[in-house]
């Protein structure tokens, strides 16, 4: 017998360790199965487990389970990704905390305490999935800087290095001045910031002209090489090739033209800093105008900057210079502006545009292939909207600069030969000069991109460059699911790696879920504090509560609201399945059920039942086929709590009751055979609590598990619309009848008379529920009606596709209740005379605080509703009197 309540703790700390010995989720190659390959977005070496992986995980969870129980070898591989920059910080943080300089250590040294510290404190999150319950082949869990998926890494490189689409040059790039390395586009996150707009005037070297140029970054005109004017500009044509003595500096720096500049902006004259700006590095190019950088990697002034101004930081430096211009004359105004600003999605640093000599990758080519096969329809993207901005993506694309400054991480596998100058690549460790055979080289000390591994994981994990067994079987894998916020970090990347490494796309549907925020709508963060710690809710409600309430609450492909509260849903289902086999358990003790139910299946509650089920079939494998996983949870929901526990049980008590011993075997096996395919369609959502249940719903051998068995299959045979239709409209003349007797205050014992109008159809079907009807319902009897009318002194019930009166006559005192009503109206209006002065009153409206003006008016509205509420009352039982 179950236990009284349902305790998930002791549920699930017994059932998790039995998948895993008992190899569940364990995958090997099998030609006589298909295999359905899910490969785990990797979560850094440092994460912990927070919302967003919650709703992530569960979706492949469900989708892994349910893909098992349709006859799929499937296989989920995890693992986590060294996270090189979050890494690093992480590690140098915590040396500093006991005293030693990170920058003291050579590589090795350094290197070493980091593989200390992830074998140690790393890796956390992958241990914490356990506890949601994932079915990860856990012996599978892969490492990006593991040897194999290294080599990958290191083979990738050379491929690309010796097809000349990876090189190396000097190129204004995305600098991170507290981590001290370069980033990628994708890596800055940009947004709008208030500022100013200074504008300055530059002296004619010539003549006592000036010309005024406007910008944001006062401390870059330091390093001001030359101003730039559109060539069409009929301000300023006389002046080209002139020269201007830049302030402060005194260096003569030359007009130019180029089509850059926008004559709108600003005075039409844009200070050109090439060692400083993206677009002014491009003029520079063009024109041939000096390289000069006056900051160093920390964004300090250097050397080449003023001594006055050596050694400020950069927005220190900002203000000096302002300060400087002002007090020459040279500052004309400043106005308020707003201003794109990109910081480090990392450290949220302002990101610095510097020039730098870097690593990059050509993307134009891969970018074409990876999104052919999108636009072709071979990879989908659920949801579809989010191809624009792929293809947006993929059609402006930039090359990607994959070095990075860093000690930890893949390394750039190319050595400089001192004697030749030759480069050497080299997938293993290089010995001598390629060229030259020189043993005199060095490594280059920079690495790579993380993400220049994570874009290989697909096939990575399963031995590539090796031709292995698993590599031909598992590839290309079946389903990514992961957030939008990295389609051009990851996906896309994987799409073009898969095709340029093995001509095959990664994986051929991609699912994107949403995002998960807090009630206000903020992207839940450590730094708000308004994320809760997702293993606390497992203790406190347990994970299928967790897993049930964000898959049900997160419509497909959107965000999501959460709070630790929204998990009462969740709790709530979980204890209503445990009650409803608890049930089960206490009707039916003693009876063996009859496992020849389907022959038995001549009374209406067992058709609809067996219909509605089977419709509940069909919806929710639809729905989870479509990546619509909160519509399949819904249906599931609704199925088992209204339908099976509020309906069928319902009209299952008095039927059991009346029933003989054979009868009850019937409908004990019946049920549980429901409550089996029941439990079958929630295992993939709710793996512990429906693990539990199943095995005490029969005699289960040991080693089977819920998991392993079949996903229920549809019979449309035992669909039948018509008897849907007639028990909803039963249930709609007992859940009628119910409320006219809580609306009206009327004792449980009042028994009405029931009027009909319906078709014969449903007058047959209500003629074979009619005990059970005007038991639950509280009638006396009902009338079939010849004609649509209602008799004198009965209510109407809405019911769908018929007609229905109650006979309230000898239940009701109209008189004394329209008194009632009277004096509850007497009583509001009272209430609403004094709302109604103050609200005409124009001092209180104008003074008054906004939010007790709002109150007022919101108090006076819910007292006219009332008010409507009680007439339109009054009004029905006026006519129920004439009638």
């Amino acid at each position: 017998m179950l236990e009284k309540h349902y305790d998930h703790q002791a549920i699930e700390s017994r059932w998790y360790p039995a998948w895993e010995e008992n190899k569940l989720f364990s995958s090997k190659v099998d030609p006589t199965k298909k295999p359905f390959t899910v490969v785990i977005p990797p979560p850094n070496v440092t994460g912990m487990l927070h919302m967003g992986h919650v709703l992530n995980n569960t979706i492949q969870d469900i989708l892994i389970r349910y893909k098992k129980m349709n006859g799929f070898n499937t296989c989920w591989v995890p693992g986590m990704d060294h996270a090189g920059i979050a890494t690093q910080t992480m590690v140098e943080k915590n040396m500093r905390k006991q005293g030693i300089d990170p920058d003291s250590l050579t590589r090795e040294e350094f290197l070493e305490k980091v593989w200390n510290w992830k074998h140690d404190f790393g890796g956390l999150i992958i241990r914490q999935l356990r506890r949601l319950g994932s079915s990860c082949d856990w012996d599978r869990e892969r490492f990006t800087m593991d040897e194999g998926l290294s080599n990958a890494v290191l083979t990738m490189f050379k491929h690309l290095y010796d097809k000349g689409w990876i090189y190396r040059g000097k190129y204004i790039v995305n600098w991170c001045p507290a981590l001290q390395t370069a980033l990628s586009d994708d890596e800055v996150e940009r947004s709008e910031e208030d500022s100013s707009l200074w504008h300055f005037k530059y002296p004619l070297v010539e003549g006592d002209g000036h010309l005024v140029v406007a910008t944001t970054r006062p401390e870059t005109m330091l390093g001001d090489t030359g101003v730039a004017v559109h060539p069409d500009d009929e301000r300023y044509k006389h002046l080209i090739g002139k020269k201007l003595l830049l302030p402060i500096v005194n260096r003569e720096i030359p007009i130019i033209a180029h089509t850059h500049v926008d004559p709108a902006f600003g005075t039409g004259c844009v200070k050109v800093t090439p060692s400083h700006s993206k677009e002014d590095f491009e003029m520079a190019m063009d024109t041939n105008l000096e390289f000069l950088t006056v900051m160093d990697k920390r964004a300090i002034m250097n050397e080449n900057a003023p001594e006055a101004f050596r050694g400020m930081d950069r927005f220190k430096a900002r203000k000096a210079v302002v300060a400087k211009m002002e007090e020459l004359g040279f500052l004309l105004k400043t106005e308020p502006h707003k201003v794109a600003v990109g910081r480090c999605y990392r450290t949220k640093d302002v990101v610095e545009p510097y020039l730098s000599e870097q690593w990059f990758i050509k993307m134009e080519h891969m970018a074409k292939r990876a999104l052919d096969v999108v636009l072709d329809g071979k990879i989908k993207l659920h949801p579809e909207r989010w191809v624009n901005v792929y293809r947006h993506w993929l059609e402006n694309i930039r090359d990607w600069c994959i070095s990075r400054q860093l000690k930890w991480g893949h390394r750039i596998p190319v050595w400089y030969c001192g004697d030749c100058g030759a480069q050497t690549c080299s997938v293993e460790l290089a010995e001598a000069c390629g060229t030259c055979g020189s043993k005199n080289i060095e490594q280059d000390p920079d690495v790579m991109d993380t993400w220049a591994s994570s874009w290989l994981w697909p096939f990575s994990v399963f031995g590539w460059p090796e031709k292995s067994e698993d590599l031909a079987y598992y590839y290309p894998t079946s389903t990514l699911v992961t957030a939008a916020d990295i389609i051009f970090f990851w996906v896309a990347r994987m799409v073009m790696s898969g095709l340029e490494a093995l001509d095959e796309i990664p994986f051929d549907q991609v699912y994107f879920n949403g995002i998960v925020r807090d009630l206000q709508g903020r992207k839940m963060s450590k730094t708000l504090g308004n994320s809760p710690n997702p293993l606390d809710v497992i203790d406190k409600y347990g994970a299928d509560a967790l897993r049930f309430s964000v898959v049900y609450n997160t419509p497909y492909g959107e965000d999501t609201r959460f709070a630790e509260a929204s998990c009462d849903l969740g709790r709530g289902f979980c204890t209503k399945i445990w009650n409803a086999n608890r049930f089960l358990q206490m009707t039916f003790e003693g009876v063996t059920p009859d496992d020849n139910w389907r022959e038995a299946e001549g009374d209406i509650v067992a058709r609809w039942i067996l219909s509605r089920l089977h419709s509940t079939i069909d919806g929710i494998t639809e729905e989870l086929e479509n990546f619509r996983l909160a519509n399949a949870a819904s249906r599931i929901y609704n199925f088992f709590w209204s339908e099976l526990c509020d309906w069928y049980v319902e009209f299952l008590k008095p039927l059991q009751r009346e029933a003989d011993e054979a009868g009850r075997a019937v409908m004990l096996g019946r049920t549980q055979a429901v409550i089996d395919t029941c439990l079958r369609m929630l295992h993939p959502f709710m793996p512990f609590v429906t693990e539990e249940l199943w095995h005490h719903l029969d005699d289960r051998h040991e080693g089977r598990y819920l998991v392993q068995q079949d996903w229920p299959k549809l019979n449309r045979d035992l669909i039948d619309t018509e008897i849907e239709d007639a028990m909803s409209a039963i249930q709609a003349l007992i859940s009628g009848t119910r409320a006219v007797r809580k609306s009206y205050n009327l004792p449980n014992n009042a028994h009405f008379h029931l009027y009909l109008y319906a078709a014969p159809s449903q007058i047959r079907y209500i003629e074979e529920m009619k005990p059970i009807l005007l038991k639950l319902a509280g009638l006396e009897d009902y009338t079939v009606l010849e004609e649509n009318a209602a008799p004198q002194g009965c209510t109407a019930i809405n019911v769908k596709g018929m007609s229905a009166y109650l006979d309230l006559r000898g239940h009701l005192d109209i008189e004394a209740e329209l008194g009632k009503i009277d004096a509850k109206i007497a009583k509001i209006n009272k209430e609403m005379k004094p709302l109604e002065g103050r609200l005409k009153n124009k001092g209180f409206v104008d003074k008054a605080p906004a939010e007790v003006v709002d109150k007022a008016r919101a108090d006076l509205e819910e007292l006219k509703r009332q008010v409507d509420t009680l007439s339109q009352t009054r009004e029905d039982l006026q006519k129920l009197g004439q009638a």
